[in-house]
């Protein structure tokens, strides 16, 4: 069967998303953390889930952010970090932010593709790169 869990990572300038994602339980974990704590939080979130794999979207910052977990593939502290095409994720999450929060109020009248999310939906974002990693992993 393959990797079951994995950290994912939606790399981005200021901020990325982070999820922690089990194929048959789904995501056990999900957040946005400046870029800058990006490895110490991903660090920690592979010791403690245990997580040997990571799932990295291949856009906006992708390069360096591989860089910086270089380290840890060096080190075996993990076994792979795959690419994952991000095209449609950003769509895909807000639409996915919806359905976790649903709008109330005045807002539960307006379309949800018309809705903006309050907050950063980065870490939806990283859940939709591990289902796609899932998807190709069968």
């Amino acid at each position: 069967m393959g990797v079951t869990r994995v950290v994912a990572i939606d790399p981005g300038r200021d901020k990325c998303g982070l999820a922690v994602v089990d194929r048959g339980r789904g995501a056990l974990h999900r957040q946005v953390v400046p870029t800058e704590q990006l490895i110490s939080i991903a660090r920690e979130l592979l010791a403690r889930y245990e997580c040997r794999t990571i799932v990295l979207g291949d856009q906006t910052s992708s390069a360096t952010v591989r860089q910086s977990l270089q380290p840890l593939l060096d080190k075996k502290k993990i076994d792979d970090i795959i690419f994952i095409d991000e095209h449609g994720s950003s769509q895909t999450a807000r639409s996915r932010y919806w359905q976790a929060c649903p709008p109330t109020g005045w807002r539960s009248l307006i379309p949800r593709g018309l809705l903006i999310p309050p907050c950063a939906i980065d870490d939806f974002a990283a859940i939709i790169l591990a289902e796609r990693y899932f998807e190709k992993n069968i």
